[in-house]
């Protein structure tokens, strides 16, 4: 229906390709987006090489299209910088041994993968698993979150698993226990009665501790009395001594 007005095969393929392609102004609006998509263009964190390679073919095929293409080499080039820091030292092993403006992308990628398979090997996953344990205060009822590493190695898919459970009990355990300490010492948790019962070393009264003792306050006052009349008494003498012997 959009070439029926049309009556020549020019006519025709000028209209599909405003249609399609867009005019000059939006060519040209497209082409540089995709540029600047190309100039930000990142590895992302735990991407494989295979997947940036994907992203980076569409992008640089909408920028053909559009005819703003770039050389073999700056796509090289652009590849080397884009990767993660761990690729470095492949990386400077690549620049220092192989020419850059020769090298295709196709190579560049093969290399790249066979240097992931590598790492891949011998940097096993870590997955985080979080436990939550509920917290014995009166005030708070919030969870806390224990998080653990689980390794995959060769020899952890052997393990029995009533041997894991019995180390993660234990785990829960020393994790109780110290969660009870850290509570008494702030004052959220309650003691025993025992502990209540309990009362003044001095002279076994409940409701004060051996350093607010009364008896032992009066006692004080008294020694002080004691020894602030002994030495005004002591003073005088030697007053006295004195001005005899002048």
């Amino acid at each position: 229906m959009k070439m029926s007005d049309k009556s020549t095969a020019k006519a025709m393929f000028a209209s599909l390709c405003e249609n399609y392609e867009g005019s000059k102004k939006v060519r040209e609006a497209k082409a540089l987006m995709l540029v600047h998509q190309y100039e930000l263009f990142k590895m992302k964190d735990d991407e494989s090489i295979e997947h940036m390679y994907s992203r980076f073919q569409t992008l640089v095929s909408g920028l053909q299209i559009l005819k703003k293409s770039y050389v073999a080499s700056d796509h090289v080039s652009k590849i080397l910088r884009i990767l993660l820091a761990r690729w470095r030292p492949k990386v400077t092993a690549i620049e220092e041994a192989k020419d850059l403006k020769t090298l295709s992308v196709e190579d560049l990628v093969s290399s790249l993968k066979v240097h992931e398979i590598g790492l891949n090997k011998h940097e096993p996953a870590k997955k985080v698993k979080s436990i939550a344990l509920s917290s014995k205060g009166k005030s708070s009822k919030a969870f806390k979150v224990v998080e653990y590493e689980d390794e995959s190695a060769d020899g952890d898919s052997d393990e029995d698993p009533t041997e894991k459970m019995a180390m993660l009990s234990n785990k829960l355990e020393y994790l109780a226990r110290k969660n009870k300490k850290f509570l008494s010492k702030k004052g959220g948790y309650k003691s025993s009665k025992k502990e209540d019962q309990k009362g003044c070393f001095n002279c076994k009264k409940p409701g004060h501790f051996i350093t607010e003792c009364p008896d032992l306050q009066k006692e004080k006052s008294k020694d002080k009395s004691k020894k602030s009349s002994f030495n005004s008494r002591k003073f005088r003498k030697q007053i006295k001594k004195s001005l005899m012997a002048t």
